[in-house]
This record gives structure tokens, C-alpha cells and sequence, in this order.
């Protein structure tokens, strides 16, 4: 793109280091200028963030993520990272200068490249990628767009924006940031990504390099998205017969959709492109024609003899012209003959002159046409990519490339409402200066139908549920009423139950049966504990209570602290401590009646006397039944009497 003199940047000192010369291009996130590094006097390339995503912490992020990934790898065929810093309220990145072109910009030349030209960029692109997932990195955004290819040859794996540690590959309602035609199946359904994510990424690349067109393509994002979870991507030599059986099999090895089919990392597919590249490049039979050459002959060469041809194909010797002695009839004749050739001479010299005329008219309509279409109105531009801008700050980026911008709308389940969602025609193809682009403004997430996924197998759930993002780590609950790995409810971003309804893309939960509650009721309470800490739960418990049917030091109940329960949760214990049993004390020990009564009634006994209730209080009790010392159900009746 060429700087227009009104760009702030140009010519402005970054961190007093960074002399900003001009700019190179513009994306959706950050605008690259080329730049000199007065401290070492070396051309590098500076990414600067655009000044309206400063105050967002998402973009920051990533920002920063760049810079810290990329400058963990010292390879060949991936763009170095010199430095990072903030100056001011700009955030910026310092990379090393590539003049070239990208894979992308190749593929809108040429449409298809041959096996061989693709064995070599993908071995650089291999090379590169195999170094990210050795030093546990996972690029994330692998497309055309972010491979470089320098005017010296050299191959390069750039913008590192969406990568991460390998180990952290658990996404939630960012998990498709990335290009959506060159997602994994894992990451459109699960939100997951790994190092077989980037191989997927490699595979859609290779088919696209080798057949000039994308494997799946869709209206609309989520059309995509679809493809991608549930096809199974062709071989390159159903659209281009001259793919060789070789490359075949390795886009179909790398876009497996289960990963565990996938090679492992890009060390292993790596070895394998270098394994069959002998093959691939065989020399082919290739057909001779055999030619014979031609000469033009000059006008002065060609026989009197009447002959009209321009061209002779020499075969032996020269022509030979013959002369004779002419009578009068052949004086007349060769008269007329003159004549004739002198006729077709001059209409020969008027043709010779229309032809002229023709081609200079042909010339002027070609420097016309050049013109118009190289540098006039009708020249082929590229449409800058103006994806998640604000509407005000892409079209002045749309008018200043020469379009003619259109306002329009359309749902994104990626980019926030308010903000381009994209344009038509896209951002990176080639479009007519002076032509109309539709900016299109995103509204946002579409609402969607929710399916009733309550009581399915969680595998049934996650393929109704496609269309959103839905968690890979579950919520495990224990249910006594849904079967294990089974869906007991779906929960939105909020934690909340979802309704019939939500956004496309939206995050969701499902909360996930893991059988019922162990039921431990009677087992000793050795037995109970051992069951329940095998569930994945833990005990406490309550005080032990008396029971008649429950031995003592058996389980009389167990239940939730609290509900629902999850794993780890705790189980309350209530343990038996036997039959409520009380000895008999010795109540005839000169006691009277009534206080042997009292003394019975106090322990939970019932109390039975021959005496008069009246004479109790005076009569000594002198017979006890049962007697002292046998140990009774509280409430049991003892008879106290006088002998």
C-alpha cells in the first residue's frame, strides 16, 4: 500500500529509537511501517497497534503474546522479534524487515502452484512450525496471510498473535479467533486447540496451494465451521488430476478429523513430506515435437511465375528462377502477366498501409486498456481488511485505497456488535479502483434455537450443539435419576440455565451425570467410608444415635452436606451406637418406694409397686424386678414392691 504524507507515524521516533520511514501495510489489529533502528543502523518492520484497541485488555493481550512467542524461537523460517514496548499510548512490536510477498498474494497470481513449488514452501513452513511445538507452542492462526516469502527465497512463519503454551489448550468463548477456514474440527466443536490443531491448519494450506481453492466453503462463518466438524475434507487430486498420489495421502493424514489420526506435531509430518519428496520429484517423459524451420522471403525473391506465397519452407537447394527468349505471344502474355503482378503489388503496398494503420490503432488501444486497468480507474487494488474496526475509521482506510463504500450489516459471533465484521468483496482480494465495497457492520451474535440435549449422552449433546461453543471441561454432578454421562442440564456463560434460545457461538456448560450417590445404609462404618472416598466424595459425621434395628457401628443413614453434589463434595455420616440399653440400679438398699420410683424414672424406666401410691413415700421397697445390674431398653418396666 503506498503512505499517503497524512500518516502521523511517518517520520516519527519511537522510544527514541525507531525512526519510522513509511508504512507496509495495515491489518485489522495493528498497522506495520518500515522503520530504522538507530542503535544498531538496521531496516526493521514495526507492528503498532491501533490507538482505538489501546483500552482493550483482549487486544493488548494478544499483542503482547505475539512478541513474548515469537521471541522464544531462533529459527530460519520463522520472523524474528527484536523488541516490545509502549511508548506513550502506543503499543508496538519490533520484528525484522522482510521485503516480499506473502503466500497468499502468490496464490492470487498463480491460483495453483505445482507439487514441487508446494513441497518447498511447505518444508520451510514445516521447519518453522516444528521449532513452535518443540518449545511447547501452538501457532493457533496458521493461513496463508502469515507466511512471508522474501525476494532472497527465504520461507518465514510469522504473527504469533493467537498463539499459546501448548499445555494451556482449553478455550472458552475465544476459542475461535481464528481464520475460520482453516479451524480444526476440534476447535469449531470443543474450543480445543494443540499442536494437531496447527496440522489441520497445514493440511487446508497444502490443499489450497495444490488446487487453487479452499475445501469448504459457506455464506456464512458458521456454514463453514459446519463443514469442517462433520466432512471429511477430498483429496487434491479430485479437483487437480496432476497432484501425485503422495501429497494426497498427506492432506488427508493431516486433516483428519479425529486428531489422534493426525500426526502428531510438525517434526513427524515434516519427516514424512521429506520421506516421499524424491518421489514428487521424479523427472516426467515429456513429449518432443519435432519442428521444421520456415523462412519469409522478400518480395524480390519471389519467382515471377505468378506464386503468391509469402513464407517458403527451404527443403534442399535454392529456388532457381529460368529465364528464355520470349516471342511475340509470350511477349503479350508475359504483358498481361506484368500487369497482374503489378495490380497485386499495389494492392499489396494498400494493404500493407491498412495494416499499419491497424496496428497503431491496436498499440494506442493497448496503452489505453494498460492504462486504464494498471493505473486508471479501472486497476486492479486490494481490499484492505478492515475486520473489527470501528465503522468510522474503515471507511476512511476503504476510501483512501479508492473505493466507493457502501454501509451494510450482518451478524458475526466473533466480532463485537458495532464494530466491520468484513466487507464485500473481502478484505485481501483484488476489486476495480473506483468500485463499490460493502462495509458490513457486525449486530453481533444471531439467537439460535437451543436443542434439547437434558437427558442425552454428552457425545449426542455436543454434536446438537455445534452451532455454539460449547466448554470442554464438564460440570459432573451426581444423580440418582439421570445415567452416568448423561446431560443433566446446560448452563450459559452466567452459570445460569440456558432458555430456548442464545447467541451463536456463545458459550455454554453442560453439567454432566456421574451416577448416583453410593448407597451405604447398614454397612460397617469401615465399609462406608472406603465407598464413598472411591465416588470421588468426601465424609464427615454426625453424632452416632441409638437404634434398635442398625448394630452398633453400622451406618444408620447417609446423605448430602449439601445440594447438588459434585465431586468432592461432603457425605454426612450418621453411625448407629446399637440398641438404647440402661442398666438396672440396686433400688432396695433401704430406700423407700418412691424413691426408688424417682430414681427408676430418671433413667427412662417404667415403674410398677404393689404398695399404695399413698403409702409409697413410707414403705421401704424390699423385692426389685428385673435385678440390679441387668442392662434394659430405656422404657422398659421395672417392679419395685415390698416384700
Amino acid at each position: 500500500m503506498t503512505t499517503t504524507p497524512t500518516d502521523p507515524m511517518i517520520g516519527r521516533l519511537v522510544d527514541g529509537r525507531y525512526q519510522v520511514r513509511s508504512r507496509i501495510a495495515r491489518g485489522g489489529m495493528a498497522t506495520v511501517y518500515l522503520a530504522t533502528d538507530l542503535r544498531l543502523e538496521r531496516r526493521v518492520a514495526i507492528k503498532v497497534m491501533h490507538g482505538h484497541l489501546a483500552d482493550d485488555n483482549t487486544f493488548k493481550t494478544r499483542f503482547v503474546q505475539e512478541a513474548r512467542s515469537a521471541a522464544r524461537l531462533a529459527h530460519p523460517n520463522v520472523v524474528n522479534v527484536f523488541d516490545q514496548g509502549q511508548d506513550s499510548d502506543m503499543a508496538y512490536l519490533v520484528m525484522e524487515y522482510l521485503p516480499g510477498i506473502t503466500l497468499r498474494e502468490l496464490l492470487k497470481d498463480y491460483k495453483k502452484l505445482t507439487p514441487e513449488q508446494t513441497v518447498d514452501i511447505m518444508d520451510a513452513v514445516l521447519s518453522g512450525l516444528a521449532a513452535a511445538h518443540n518449545a511447547g507452542i501452538v501457532h493457533r492462526d496458521l493461513k496463508p496471510e502469515n507466511v512471508l516469502l522474501a525476494d532472497d527465497g527465504r520461507i518465514k512463519l510469522g504473527d504469533f498473535g493467537l498463539a499459546r503454551a501448548a499445555s494451556a489448550n482449553t478455550a472458552t468463548g475465544q476459542a475461535l479467533l481464528g481464520t475460520i477456514a482453516y479451524l480444526s474440527p476440534e476447535l469449531v466443536t470443543r474450543g480445543v486447540a494443540d499442536a494437531r490443531s496447527d496440522i489441520y491448519a497445514v493440511g487446508i494450506m497444502m490443499y489450497e496451494m495444490l488446487t487453487g481453492e479452499q475445501p469448504y466453503v459457506g455464506e456464512a462463518p458458521m456454514a463453514i465451521a459446519y463443514q469442517h466438524a462433520n466432512d471429511t475434507v477430498p483429496t487434491p487430486s479430485s479437483k487437480n488430476p496432476a497432484v501425485p498420489a503422495e501429497l494426497d495421502e498427506l492432506v488427508l493424514w493431516a486433516t483428519a478429523r479425529n486428531p489422534e489420526e493426525r500426526p502428531h506435531d510438525a517434526r513427524e509430518m515434516l519427516e514424512r513430506l521429506r520421506e516421499v519428496e524424491p518421489a514428487i520429484r521424479a523427472p516426467r517423459a515429456s513429449a518432443r515435437v519435432a519442428t521444421q524451420a520456415t523462412m519469409v522471403l522478400p518480395d524480390r525473391a519471389m519467382p515471377l511465375g505468378g506464386a503468391t506465397a509469402e513464407t517458403t519452407v527451404l527443403g534442399g537447394a535454392a529456388p532457381v528462377i529460368a529465364t528464355a527468349t520470349l516471342d511475340a505471344s509470350d511477349r503479350d502474355g508475359a504483358g498481361e502477366d506484368t500487369t497482374a503482378l503489378v495490380s497485386a503489388t499495389a494492392r499489396r503496398k494498400r494493404r500493407g498501409y491498412w495494416v499499419f494503420a491497424l496496428i497503431l490503432l491496436l498499440t494506442g488501444l493497448a496503452a489505453g486498456t494498460g492504462w486504464y486497468f494498471g493505473a486508471g480507474p479501472g486497476a486492479l487494488v486490494q481490499v484492505p481488511d478492515v475486520s473489527t474496526q470501528l465503522p468510522e475509521n474503515a471507511r476512511a482506510v476503504l476510501e483512501e485505497a479508492g473505493f466507493e463504500v457502501v454501509s451494510g450489516e450482518r451478524h458475526d459471533p466473533l466480532i463485537p456488535a458495532g464494530q466491520v465484521s468484513g466487507t464485500d468483496p473481502e478484505g485481501g482480494t483484488q476489486a476495480r479502483r473506483g468500485s463499490e465495497v460493502t462495509m458490513l457492520v457486525s449486530l453481533g451474535p444471531q439467537n439460535l434455537p437451543v436443542p434439547d440435549v437434558i437427558g442425552r449422552a454428552e457425545v449426542d449433546a455436543r454434536a446438537a450443539l455445534a452451532s455454539f461453543t460449547v466448554a470442554e471441561q464438564n460440570v459432573q454432578q451426581y444423580s440418582g435419576d439421570v445415567p452416568a454421562e448423561h446431560v443433566i442440564a446446560l448452563l450459559d456463560a452466567a452459570g445460569n440455565p440456558v432458555g430456548a434460545e442464545y447467541p451463536e457461538l456463545g458459550a455454554l456448560t453442560l453439567v454432566v451425570s456421574v451416577g448416583p450417590i453410593p448407597d451405604v445404609t447398614g454397612l460397617p462404618v469401615g465399609e462406608a467410608e472406603a465407598a464413598i472416598s472411591d465416588a470421588g466424595l468426601q465424609f464427615s459425621y454426625a453424632d452416632a444415635e441409638f437404634s434398635d434395628e442398625v448394630p452398633a457401628d453400622h451406618v444408620i443413614s447417609a446423605g448430602p452436606a449439601s445440594e447438588p453434589v459434585h465431586p468432592g463434595d461432603t457425605i454426612v455420616i450418621t453411625a448407629s451406637k446399637g440398641p438404647d440399653l440402661v442398666e438396672v440400679p440396686n433400688v432396695i438398699t433401704g430406700q423407700t418406694v418412691a424413691q426408688a420410683r424417682e430414681q427408676l424414672e430418671a433413667l427412662g424406666f417404667t415403674v410398677s409397686s404393689n404398695v399404695p401410691a399413698f403409702l409409697e413415700g413410707a414403705v421401704v421397697a424390699s423385692v426389685q424386678s428385673p435385678a440390679a445390674g441387668e442392662r434394659l431398653k430405656r422404657g422398659s418396666e421395672v417392679t419395685v414392691n415390698f416384700g
